[in-house]
């Protein structure tokens, strides 16, 4: 497994060794061990979570807060989409600063995700499912969200504006300096 840390310490491009033959193919999609020595400590994943989408739907900007914040490991398992990850650690360096990447089925491309970070991604495929691990278990109180059409954050989510899908509640989540600053 190749292992990228993105400009915002902590993230992880991790791209698979992939075996193909007239078969098909077949590469490992999460070792343990292996993300632990690329991390430094172990993350303890207690939740899967799986999203079907079509394309021009825009989910994000989301994260848990407080002592259930989690961090994510996130695949694509059909079609594309542009993930997305803001980093929201108010002592970060790169507070503020936005990562994206095309994570597709056939480019087998996963993204970790560290705690602190707010997500979300945008479909550029006709459908998409959307796979995710979570070291921590899901809580609406410590839910937080903001706007992904926020100007601030000037986040290109390769979908034209008026071609865009967003539930009620992203469209009316609050801007990024309205929640978070230093």
């Amino acid at each position: 497994m190749k292992a990228t840390e993105t400009k915002l310490k902590g993230c992880f491009i991790l791209e698979p060794n992939v075996f193909e033959d007239d078969r098909g193919y077949f590469f490992e999609s999460y070792n343990e061990l292996k993300l632990e020595q690329i991390l430094g400590y172990k993350p303890n994943f207690v939740q899967d979570n799986q999203s079907k989408s079509t394309f021009g739907v825009v989910r994000g900007l989301h994260m848990q807060a407080g002592d259930f914040s989690q961090a994510k490991l996130v695949r694509v398992l059909e079609g594309a989409v542009l993930d997305v990850v803001v980093d929201a650690r108010v002592d970060s360096e790169t507070f503020g600063e936005s990562f994206s990447i095309e994570l597709t089925a056939d480019n087998n491309k996963q993204l970790f995700i560290p705690k602190g970070f707010l997500h979300g991604f945008s479909v550029l495929s006709a459908e998409a499912v959307f796979f995710y691990k979570c070291d921590d278990f899901y809580n609406k109180e410590s839910e937080r969200g903001i706007n992904p059409l926020d100007k601030s954050l000037n986040i290109d989510w390769r979908i034209a504006e008026d071609q865009m899908i967003l539930s009620e509640k992203d469209r009316e989540a609050p801007e990024f300096t309205q929640i978070f600053n230093r």
